[in-house]
């Protein structure tokens, strides 16, 4: 009797992995026939270059005029569609360049571990590799304002400007700490397991939702390329302590002008459960992001801090406007450097 309940149980067993197995494999399948329509659905902005280390990056430049503006987008896997919703208007004023760092939409996945410093060489192999020429004012979001001060400190001969949009600072953490009680350090855990299980197909199952003002567009290819993006997302986020302690270093931007936009909207009531802090708590998270926002300013003599009304930290898609008036604003600071030779004192 206990034999034959053993063989039934092993044959249940079997039949339950069998299952599995061909589910995981039809997942498979389908996370194939996904990446393929993905790529027709979202075809290649701009162009593919080769960088020196022989990634392949996407870049896309458009308009014309110096200097030429770079965008570099935040902690997402957006890429350059990050820009989408300034990228054109900009491109009426000057020579304008949005791009996907590595492993993000369609560039190729490093082979390397992600460096803030390999980021900043890759970058400016790009632009070169694209016939891109100097002068540059960078624009960051997030992170991507601490990789761009670290491309400006790397070449500081061909920066001649930077506009940082909600962007992260070196020492945001501990600040945070201070007014929270809590770590609010990014975890890479769920990041790493997504990426692991991305070939399943399991991530195109999860009810995963933008925020409803993005454009459709923009939606559409978040969701698109976020299983093939996760890998490269998550290799950031280790990196994050880092960069930040990298960027700590910056300390003088000297007389380049420099804009720094905060957003004014406090964290929403979910994202704070999700933190597992109160409406107080948030609220003075939100005055020392303005306060480090002020700091950064302070890194040059000829810097401005604003606060974007009715903007999250996606200023740049809630607000576009305001970021294209404060990129506007610099390049038109650095087109009048180059008649006159600009200095000035710190207080």
């Amino acid at each position: 009797m206990k034999s034959t309940t053993v063989r039934a149980l092993r044959v249940v067993g079997l039949g339950a992995l069998a299952l599995v197995a061909m589910l995981v494999g039809c997942g498979a399948r389908a996370e194939r026939d996904a990446r393929r329509q993905a790529a027709a659905d979202t075809p290649l902005r701009g162009r593919m270059v080769t960088t020196h280390d022989r990634q392949q990056l996407q870049i896309d430049c458009r308009g014309a005029g110096a200097p030429t503006v770079v965008l570099e987008s935040g902690l997402d896997n957006l890429g350059s569609l990050s820009w989408l919703a300034v990228h054109d208007t900009l491109a009426r004023t000057a020579r304008v360049c949005a791009y996907s760092r590595s492993g993000i939409m369609w560039s190729h996945t490093a082979s390397t571990a992600f460096a803030s410093r390999d980021a900043a060489r890759q970058l400016h192999d790009a632009l070169r590799a694209a016939g891109e020429i100097p002068p540059w004012v960078m624009v960051g979001h997030s992170i991507g304002g601490a990789y761009v001060m670290r491309f400006a400190a790397m070449y500081p001969d061909e920066v001649k400007g930077l506009v940082l949009v909600d962007p992260s600072h070196p020492d945001q953490f501990a600040a945070f700490k201070a007014v929270t009680g809590k770590s609010l350090e990014p975890s890479t855990t769920i990041v790493r397991v997504g990426a692991a299980l991305a070939w399943t197909g399991l991530l195109r199952l999860l009810p995963l939702q933008s925020p409803p003002n993005w454009p459709l567009e923009l939606r559409a290819a978040s969701a698109a390329f976020l299983p093939t993006s996760l890998a490269a997302l998550g290799d950031e986020a280790a990196a994050i302590p880092a960069t930040l302690r990298d960027v700590r270093t910056i300390r003088d931007f000297g007389s380049r002008p420099i804009v720094v936009l905060s957003a004014a909207n406090p964290q929403s009531v979910a994202a704070l459960d999700a933190m597992r802090l109160s409406k107080a708590q948030g609220d003075r998270l939100l005055q020392v992001q303005h306060q480090l926002h002020a700091e950064l300013a302070g890194l040059s003599c000829r810097g401005r801090h604003q606060i974007v009304p009715g903007s999250s930290h996606f200023i740049q898609i809630d607000r576009p406007n305001a970021v294209v008036n404060a990129i506007v604003e610099v390049v038109e600071a650095v087109r009048q450097d180059a008649d006159t030779v600009h200095r000035c004192a710190r207080g």
